[in-house]
């Protein structure tokens, strides 16, 4: 009689760490599972916006630096602390 209390409480363990076991391993392919679409989702933006910054057109290369002053140096008018003299 004593060993099958002896048996039952050892299968009653066994089965108790199992259960964890399955907890466990259920608790890691739920992590597994949320990283793996977390990394999903930043590889979809990652490649959005690598095609948008091919796609673009880039206009700095339209743009001369150099140029961009010489246009404007007769717009500007000098203006001189200086009186005109007064004619006699």
């Amino acid at each position: 009689m004593s060993n099958k209390v002896e048996e039952l409480l050892n299968k009653a363990k066994i089965d108790e760490l199992l259960h964890r076991k399955e907890m466990e391993e259920k608790n890691k392919n739920t992590i597994v599972i949320a990283l793996a679409v977390i990394g999903a989702i930043a590889a979809v933006i990652a490649i959005a916006v690598a095609v948008y910054k091919y796609m673009t057109p880039d206009y700095l290369d339209d743009f001369d630096s150099d140029d961009m002053y010489d246009n404007f140096d007769d717009d500007f008018i000098e203006f001189t602390d200086n009186k005109p003299e007064a004619e006699d």
